[in-house]
């Protein structure tokens, strides 16, 4: 009796002791920055000065950290962190970090494609880290950094990057308008400008996929050699239902996002299982896609089938529905995603996988809309997730890429923009250029401010087809093909001359994009494509511009400052110096025609756009 009492003693003085940490539903401690708050003195966190002279590095105030120590509980049978917990954890993060800067609940929308790099074992410990990048309306986009250390050898590794957006709810009107973010640093300023980007990717899915089936021949049989067993896609249908109680639910009484999406992985992992016979290893999720919310007390069926197998992956197609009352008979589609499994063998490779015969009817279309998709993680994964630099400087245009490439191209271009390191080289006549040294690439800016609507440089600049008309490097330009209102193809002859002592052609994506808010610039990016219909020519060499293009500013009611960018090729980089050193002022006689060039073509654009 008298040991446990003073057990009790003890255990009351530690609870005291503890700091204080907010708590999601799930009763997950996650370390806010509001939980250092207590330990400082009043406006300590609010004192610019004050934060100064203790030496504090800036923070983002919607940054929400998480660390997890991974026990026993959570994971799978061969001791490594379960997705389905490590889904939980990201969504509960993400949450919070929207609600931090939204005022009030929030629910989650969508996420998007998550990689899986490691596995994560017992002991080691989950860091998650997100904070809001951009908000629009009622929608903000959360990035959320995850990575994993060993306590023993202080050694950290990335698991995963992933971006969800979450909508904000208000008490009476449902969804509510949303405050502007604004970004300090050079990571934030580039975060926040992609991120328009990457939404306007996410409403084109859809159409993406479609028109990958339209227009390709998808093969129905694979040619696999090494494995000839056939698994009907029936047999590896998963169907469960899932009481929603008290604790599945967060704090505003929905089911929690992250339980409905670890739930998903479980019925997926099944499914998976029972084509190959064996405990897959889950590696992409393609979208999960919240179509509505459901409360305690709903059953969600959760149905899970392998869509398609290739010769080392399979894509398990899972979808949530909701009801009510066991007797109901209409059910709410609450969410669906896609997730691909390997299986690794003893050396960690993967196997070949067991074909699928699909279903007839709607299993067909799942076999054929999953290599789309497998198409379509193709192109994102080489085209967005790489490095600029691992990038090659033409890449294919087909009509299936034509969202990444149009993507890729403007977030480069915004990347650019956002860096701080600008270096102003020379001034003449207030026409600026600035210098930006990065490893093996020299980038270059030219700056001027001139009397015309940003509205009317935007359309004067983006058709590549009058440059000729001020650039002397510029013989003509053929539009080659109108991809979309926003982007085109254009085959340009240049009157450069290459080290061959041939005329130089490029074939140039032009990607125009309009303010999402107030405050962003007018964009229009290049970058040079490869396509069937414009081969190289003898006659010419086939020149390539890696990234360049105009951001356009309205400054004032009369003023608009016009940015052109170029992140030069190796056989420019001597032309450019040249203008560097001062040797030659051609950029200065370049864009002062350029400026006579608007200023004389303004009056005719204005009609135009009013004609619009």
């Amino acid at each position: 009796m008298r040991s446990s009492f003073w057990l009790r003693i003890y255990l009351s003085a530690c609870i005291a002791c503890q700091p204080r940490l907010s708590e999601d539903a799930s009763g997950f401690g996650v370390t806010l920055l509001k939980d250092s708050a207590s330990a400082l003195p009043a406006g300590a966190l609010t004192d610019p000065a004050l934060g100064m002279e203790r030496g504090e590095r800036y923070r983002n105030p919607t940054e929400v950290q998480m660390s997890q120590l991974v026990l026993p509980c959570h994971t799978n049978h061969r001791g490594e962190l379960s997705i389905g917990q490590l889904l939980k954890w990201i969504d509960t993060t993400a949450c919070l970090s929207a609600e931090r800067h939204a005022g009030c609940p929030c629910v989650t929308a969508s996420v998007d494609d998550i990689y899986f790099e490691h596995t994560i074992s017992v002991g080691q410990v989950v860091n998650i880290k997100a904070k809001v990048n951009r908000a629009f309306n009622s929608s903000m986009e959360v990035g959320i950094q995850v990575s994993y250390e060993d306590l023993c050898s202080g050694k950290q590794w990335n698991v995963c990057k992933a971006y969800a957006t979450f909508v904000a709810q208000g008490k009476a009107t449902g969804k509510m308008k949303l405050k502007p973010l604004a970004p300090q640093t050079e990571e934030e300023k580039m975060e926040h400008s992609i991120a328009a980007e990457r939404r306007r990717m996410r409403l084109a899915h859809t159409d993406t996929l479609k028109d990958l089936l339209i227009n390709s021949t998808m093969q129905t049989e694979r040619e696999n050699g090494d494995c000839n067993t056939v698994v009907p896609a029936e047999k590896t249908r998963v169907e469960s239902v899932e009481l929603v109680l008290p604790p599945h639910a967060n704090h505003q009484g929905n089911t929690f996002g992250g339980q409905i999406m670890a739930w998903m992985e479980n019925v997926a992992t099944i499914a998976a299982s029972r084509l190959c016979h064996a405990h897959p290893t889950l590696k992409t999720i393609e979208m999960f896609h919240f179509r509505g919310p459901s409360q305690v007390g709903d059953r969600l069926l959760l149905k899970a089938i392998v869509n398609n197998a290739f010769k080392n992956s399979m894509e398990v197609g899972v979808c949530v529905e909701a009801y009510r009352q066991e007797k109901e008979v209409s059910r709410r589609h609450i969410n669906s995603a896609f997730m691909t499994f390997v299986v690794l063998d003893q050396e960690g490779q993967p196997s070949t996988i067991p074909m699928v015969k699909p279903e007839a009817g709607d299993g067909e279309r799942r076999y054929r809309e999953a290599s789309a998709r497998k198409k379509i993680r193709l192109d994102r994964k080489y085209i967005i997730s790489c490095e600029q630099t691992k990038v090659p400087l033409s890449v294919p245009w087909d009509q299936s890429n034509k969202v990444y490439l149009s993507y890729n191209n403007v977030s480069a271009l915004k990347t650019l923009v956002a860096k701080t390191n600008w270096v102003l080289a020379t001034e003449i006549d207030k026409v600026r250029m600035y210098t930006l040294e990065e490893d093996k690439y020299l980038s270059f800016q030219i700056e001027m401010t001139l009397c015309i609507d940003a509205t009317q440089a935007f359309f004067l600049l983006s058709d590549l087809r009058q440059r000729h008309e001020w650039d002397r490097h510029y013989e003509s330009a053929e539009l080659v093909q109108q991809v979309d209102e926003d982007d085109m193809i254009y085959h340009v002859l240049s009157q450069t001359v290459s080290q061959e002592n041939k005329p130089q052609d490029f074939v140039i994506l032009a990607s125009r994009r309009k303010p999402c808010d107030e405050g962003d610039p007018y964009v229009v990016a290049f970058r040079s494509v490869t396509l069937p219909t414009r081969p190289p020519n003898p006659e010419y060499t086939r020149g390539e511009t890696m990234c360049s293009g105009f951001c356009i500013w309205q400054e004032t009611a009369e003023l608009t400052k016009v940015s052109y960018y170029n992140q030069a090729a190796p056989g420019y980089l001597a032309y450019v110096t040249t203008n560097i050193a001062g040797l030659s002022s051609d950029f200065y006689v370049t864009f002062k025609a350029c400026e006579r060039f608007l200023q004389k073509n303004k009056d005719e654009i204005t009609v135009g756009l009013q004609n619009l």
